[in-house]
C-alpha cells in the first residue's frame, strides 16, 4: 500500500516522503520492466522510462498505485482504497482536520479541495498523498 510504501513517514517532511516513494516506486519498476508495467497499467511508457531514469513524473496516487499492483501483484484500485482510508484515519487518530492539512500545504490548496482529494472526488498527486501522510504521521508519532 502506499501509505506503507516508506518505513517511519512521521520521520519524513512531505517531499522526503515524496522522494522515498518515487524511489521506491522506481525500484520496482525497474525490477519488473518498464514493458511489463505499461502492458498491465494505463501509466504512459515515457512516465515509466523517466521514472526509472530517475526523473520524477507527477504521478497521480491512481498510477502510483497501478505501478504499485504489478509490482506487488495486488489491486490498485484496492490500493488506492486502503491508502485513502489509511489518510482519513490517521487524521482521525492526530486529530488533525482538513484545515490544518491545508495549513500544512502552504495554503496551496482550500480545505474543500484537500477534502475532496482525500475522499477521491478530485485527482490527488502522489506528492501531495506524501504531504498529507507525512503531516499525519507526525502528528501521531
Amino acid at each position: 500500500m502506499l501509505h506503507d510504501l516508506v518505513a517511519d513517514p512521521g520521520d519524513h517532511s512531505g517531499t522526503e516522503l515524496y522522494d522515498a516513494m518515487v524511489a521506491e516506486l522506481a525500484a520496482g519498476v525497474e525490477s519488473v520492466g518498464v514493458d511489463a508495467i505499461a502492458a498491465e497499467t494505463d501509466v504512459p511508457e515515457a512516465t515509466l522510462r523517466d521514472l526509472v531514469a530517475g526523473d520524477q513524473p507527477e504521478l497521480t496516487v491512481e498510477e502510483a498505485a497501478a505501478i504499485l499492483a504489478v509490482v506487488e501483484d495486488d489491486h490498485a484500485g484496492d490500493i488506492v482504497a486502503l491508502s485513502r482510508d489509511a489518510i482519513m484515519m490517521g487524521m482521525s487518530q492526530a486529530v488533525l482536520d482538513v484545515e490544518a492539512l491545508a495549513a500544512d500545504a502552504g495554503d496551496e490548496l482550500e480545505p474543500r479541495e484537500v477534502q475532496s482529494k482525500i475522499e477521491g472526488r478530485f485527482p490527488m498527486t502522489l506528492r501531495e498523498f506524501a504531504l498529507f501522510h507525512a503531516t499525519i504521521q507526525a502528528q501521531t508519532v
